[in-house]
């Protein structure tokens, strides 16, 4: 059996507006059975509107990979420049990108 696996290369265009980038400070994400959408908003205190710059729209499978290759982006980032400190009490913040906290409840056993 040959276990070898073909890697195959993609060219990759970025134009010349894709390349400034997009601020976000806000992610919104749904999904149904067949999808993930996930919305990029920029938020600004004080201001009651926020706007969705940019959506991105993946199958599950994609969401996942997405998940693996940006923790696995982290930990090179963090083995390089050192950890990635989240300010603030995650618990009450109700805007911006929320890490997923366990429930101390379930930490704990009796």
């Amino acid at each position: 059996m040959n276990n070898n696996v073909v890697q195959q290369q993609i060219n990759i265009e970025l134009g010349e507006k894709e390349a400034e980038g997009i601020y976000s400070n806000l992610a919104v994400i749904n999904h149904t059975p067949s999808e993930f959408v996930i919305d990029f908003v920029r938020f600004f205190p004080g201001v009651p509107k926020a706007r969705v710059h940019a959506r991105i729209v993946m199958t599950p499978q994609h969401a996942k990979s997405l998940v693996r290759a940006l923790e696995e982006n982290i930990q090179k980032y963090e083995s390089t420049f050192g950890e990635i400190k989240l300010f603030g009490d995650q618990k009450t913040k109700e805007f911006g990108f929320k890490p997923v906290v366990e429930s101390s409840a379930a930490a704990k056993t009796e």
